[in-house]
């Protein structure tokens, strides 16, 4: 079909934020591919999509392209004026932030804790989550916004890491001190977050940030004590309350625009 590509489904697309990163509409896809299920794409599953004019094909060959592309270059506005429920999109792409957060923070812990060769590249992959949920944001509250939570996404990110050294290292009043900063630093999230959308609750937000800390401290503190049943077991509640974390953020954008 002259002008289409062909494309294997993966985990987590949607046809939203396909139709964003090849610069396209949902509708276009859905008429390209009839009997396709918006709400229900079968990972594997071969569609054909018509990129338009703005698309730029990734370097790689292989269709992966990464998170921090799907949400830029000014589309959301089209969206928008497009009438389809973009709550469940926004759940979908805001749950697969929060997770890659957690995972790749649980593999810094584990490079730290046990010096795993891999840790500067894990490191990095952890870092680049904060521009992920920067990108993710910039559509609806522009670049300032976008780059104020950057930077204190950052700090969350690198307080744990210095959390983690410092209780390797059976460093107690250090640990308490970096602790006392890494709230703080929560508690300055919550803060942003509800400066910017009237549909967040900061009460809310310092609530679940506090869990967030929480959980992750019990698992660091499993892991120095070799309780690795518990550890494994507490990841597994460290990735449901990130999932909530996610819902709440996508709840709120959608009260906030989707009128």
């Amino acid at each position: 079909m002259n002008g289409t590509i062909r494309y294997t489904i993966r985990p987590y697309d949607t046809l939203w934020m396909l139709a964003q990163i090849f610069n396209t509409t949902v509708e276009s896809i859905i008429e390209l591919n009839p009997g396709v299920d918006p709400r229900n794409l079968q990972v594997g599953r071969i569609i054909t999509i018509r990129p338009g004019l703005q698309y730029y094909p990734p370097y790689s060959d292989d269709n992966m392209m990464d998170n921090h592309n799907m949400m830029n270059n000014g589309m959301m506005d089209d969206f928008m004026d497009d009438n389809f429920d973009m709550l469940p999109d926004l759940t979908d792409y805001f749950r697969m932030l929060w997770v890659q957060h957690v995972f790749w923070t649980r593999m810094v812990v584990l490079g730290i804790l046990f010096e795993l060769p891999e840790l500067e590249f894990s490191t990095q992959r952890l870092l680049r989550n904060a521009t992920d949920f920067a990108n993710a944001l910039r559509p609806f509250y522009g670049d300032e916004a976008a780059q104020s939570f950057e930077n204190l996404f950052r700090q969350h990110i690198t307080i744990a890491a210095e959390l983690v050294n410092a209780a390797k290292a059976g460093n107690t009043s250090m640990v308490d001190s970096i602790w006392q900063r890494w709230i703080d630093n929560a508690n300055q999230i919550a803060d942003f977050l509800v400066s910017i959308n009237p549909y967040w609750n900061v009460a809310d937000w310092n609530a679940m940030l506090m869990e967030h800390l929480e959980l992750l401290g019990n698992n660091i503190t499993n892991f120095l004590e070799q309780n690795y049943q518990e550890a494994v077991n507490g990841f597994d509640e460290i990735e449901l309350q990130a999932m909530e974390m996610a819902d709440m953020m996508a709840e709120g954008i959608d009260n906030q625009f989707a009128d």
